[in-house]
């Protein structure tokens, strides 16, 4: 199996914790040329201690003068990684038309943005990977997260439309689907559990009774087991996967097609 991606260049945007971060470290460990990117200096320099191959951008990718600080600085690149974004529980009543288009901008426009700008490249070289991070909630739409739900159908319908205009390529698009995953935002979770007085084993057998009983490994994955998932479909060993949504989500999706 053809995992190597020496000589080849890779972004993923939101990438200085979780689920990013992973993706960076398992694509430097292929070895790509791997350029991070978080809002501030602090958190890309941060980050780039844990991976010292990697390069980073510090731009808020969610908008158009972050995206253009991002491509004056990384014009081309073979991988891109679409990772950048939120998530939160509300009250759908509650939900202002400011909160709607925050969650749009971050976790959509950056992605067409930035899928827009490196595509043109990708085509004239006739190789190229491109990986829109949504989640198992595309599908299964929570009840107190719909407005992040919405964008995470759309990332997986913005990826297979994207593929379609790529026919006969040597580029590819799709999405991953992870579903609870121990990241940044699972982590403060936890330890607000844990000054409660709950363990996380408590809190972990809790969470998936009430919020994903159909979970079928009933617990959460970790970011690295969504960035293997990540990183094959980056390889050259994934010539042949495209246009797919494939779920890193413990089997909470009942759906088997």
């Amino acid at each position: 199996m053809n995992l190597d991606l020496s000589g080849r260049t890779a972004l993923v945007t939101g990438s200085t914790a979780g689920i990013g971060l992973a993706i960076v470290k398992g694509l430097a460990e292929m070895g790509a040329s791997v350029w991070l990117n978080g809002r501030t200096q602090a958190r890309v320099d941060a980050a780039i201690a844990q991976v010292p191959k990697a390069k980073g951008i510090a731009a808020d990718a969610s908008t158009a003068e972050g995206a253009k600080t991002i491509f004056a600085a990384l014009p081309k690149a073979d991988i891109l990684v679409n990772n950048l974004g939120i998530f939160d529980r509300a009250v759908f009543e509650e939900i202002p038309d400011a909160e709607w288009q925050r969650y749009f901008d971050v976790n959509v426009m950056s992605g067409v943005r930035m899928t827009r700008h490196y595509l043109a490249g990708m085509r004239a070289a006739n190789w190229g990977r491109i990986v829109f991070i949504s989640s198992e909630s595309a599908t299964h739409i929570p009840h107190d997260m719909v407005h992040y739900g919405m964008t995470k159908t759309a990332q997986v319908a913005i990826a297979r439309g994207v593929a379609e205009t790529l026919v006969g390529t040597g580029v590819t698009c799709n999405t991953v689907m992870p579903g609870p995953t121990r990241g940044e935002t699972m982590e403060k979770r936890l330890l607000a559990a844990k000054v409660a007085g709950k363990s996380e084993a408590d809190f972990e057998r809790e969470f998936f009774e009430l919020r994903r009983p159909t979970s079928l490994i009933r617990r959460f994955t970790s970011a690295e087991e969504v960035a293997n998932m990540v990183c094959y479909v980056c390889s050259p060993a994934a010539s042949g996967t495209h246009g797919a949504a494939l779920r890193v989500e413990g089997g909470v999706v009942k759906a088997i097609f």
